[in-house]
């Protein structure tokens, strides 16, 4: 039986990933490098800033790499006063609270971008609990973030779903043991798949997720209908 929904926040709650493309774009230019989708998803989406630029600008020191990282946050939070929910988000959450499922998050996210794109999008109280990867010994793709919240949560693994649309959020949950599925906004559904989610949907009004929900509450029993 399903007891919680454990949710990423970029790509999942709310599609960020173009604001995010822009922002490293100018960032990274100023170094005469110039990247385009490709190069961003495999090499920038859904990690955590400190080994993507270890990797991309390996000669910034330390100090130099949290400022560059500082500065390209702030530049996404001035670009992204007006996020919304992905489609069918506020009827996922709303199912989940009549059936007294538990919600948390589990992010890559640094906690100015987590607390800022929650209160934009109305979330502040939504989520029981909060992972940032950054509190935890490891971010995604490892998967310690999951592993965290499960225990933090006392459930069992079995009794809950991920919701995760990049493949570094993929491994992690995976690699968790978590049933994951893949919320296909910003990466190819069938990669998604490959990597381990058990489904890949496009956003929250799919008919695949609310069938599968539906057979996870007792007996099966429970209908939702959703105006697409």
């Amino acid at each position: 039986m399903l007891l919680a929904i454990l949710f990423d926040l970029d790509g999942t709650l709310v599609n960020t990933d173009p604001i995010h493309f822009i922002a490293w774009q100018k960032m990274l230019s100023k170094y005469d490098i110039h990247i385009d989708e490709n190069f961003y998803q495999k090499k920038i989406s859904g990690g955590l800033n400190p080994k993507i630029l270890a990797d991309i600008l390996p000669q910034l020191s330390p100090e130099e790499a949290r400022e560059f990282a500082e500065e390209k946050e702030a530049m996404f939070r001035e670009m992204a006063p007006k996020l919304q929910r992905l489609a069918g988000l506020t009827e996922l959450l709303n199912w989940a609270n009549t059936y007294e499922i538990k919600l948390a998050l589990v992010t890559n996210a640094p906690r100015a971008n987590a607390l800022f794109m929650l209160e934009i999008l109305e979330l502040e109280t939504t989520f029981e609990l909060i992972i940032l990867a950054e509190d935890e010994a490891a971010a995604k793709p490892d998967p310690i973030p999951y592993r965290v919240a499960v225990e933090r949560l006392g459930i069992n693994i079995e009794n809950a779903i991920a919701l995760e649309d990049s493949p570094s959020g993929i491994r992690s949950a995976v690699g968790a043991g978590i049933p994951t599925i893949g919320i296909a906004s910003t990466h190819n559904p069938q990669k998604l798949r490959e990597l381990g989610a058990f489904m890949a949907i496009p956003d929250f009004t799919d008919l695949q997720l609310w069938t599968f929900l539906n057979s996870q509450i007792e007996g099966g029993l429970v209908t939702k209908e959703i105006v697409l």
